[in-house]
């Protein structure tokens, strides 16, 4: 079986073309909501987190999202702290979820892939690809945040067009490309690729 990643900034896009990969029958792998359950249920993880940034991680039982968004993202060191404490879990989480699926390939989505180091486990790595502009505007709506808290997560993410030159495959979602046949022919390729693995 093919282990193919789907990366791309925040705002590209990963999660509707990885919804119409769902649709054609390919087990898909949301690491990002992955991680938000293990750091919410995992407890050898919610006590290095509260070891790492305080008692006021949790409230009630329930992770303070907002109190360690308002740290990692304002220091680029607690940052890293966060992601050696989540990362390690959540690929063990998706190889463990691999091993159980039966299509000839299963996609492992991940806004930071390349960041947490997850790709050397993977055949194949797909980007999502959009202009930064619409990139904006689309979290911009779907956060209800402003403009400067967008530029502020993207800042933490590997440069797009790097990230790009770095995927095997892209899907180009700009709004005037058609999403549909740039997955349907790349799903016809990666389902030749798993026959000769």
């Amino acid at each position: 079986m093919l282990k193919v990643g789907i990366t791309g900034g925040i705002g590209s896009g990963k999660s509707i073309v990885s919804n119409i990969f769902k649709t054609i029958g390919i087990p898909v792998f949301d690491a990002d909501q992955a991680a938000k359950k293990i750091m919410q249920e995992n407890e050898e993880v919610k006590m290095q987190l509260i070891d790492e940034f305080g008692k006021e991680t949790f409230i009630n039982d329930e992770l303070n999202r907002k109190y360690l968004a308002n740290i990692v993202f304002n220091d680029a060191y607690k940052l890293e702290k966060l992601n050696a404490i989540v990362h390690p879990a959540t690929i063990k989480a998706g190889n463990d979820w691999a091993e159980k699926q039966k299509s000839p390939y299963v996609l492992k989505e991940a806004a930071l892939l390349f960041e947490a180091g997850s790709t050397t486990d993977l055949d194949f790595i797909i980007g999502v690809y959009a202009p930064l502009h619409i990139r904006i505007k689309r979290v911009m709506e779907r956060d209800n945040v402003n403009r400067q808290e967008v530029l502020n997560i993207m800042n933490k993410q590997i440069n797009d067009e790097i990230k790009m030159k770095l995927c095997d495959f892209v899907i180009i979602n700009d709004g005037q490309k058609e999403l549909i046949p740039q997955i349907l022919s790349l799903h016809k390729i990666l389902l030749e690729k798993a026959k000769t693995k």
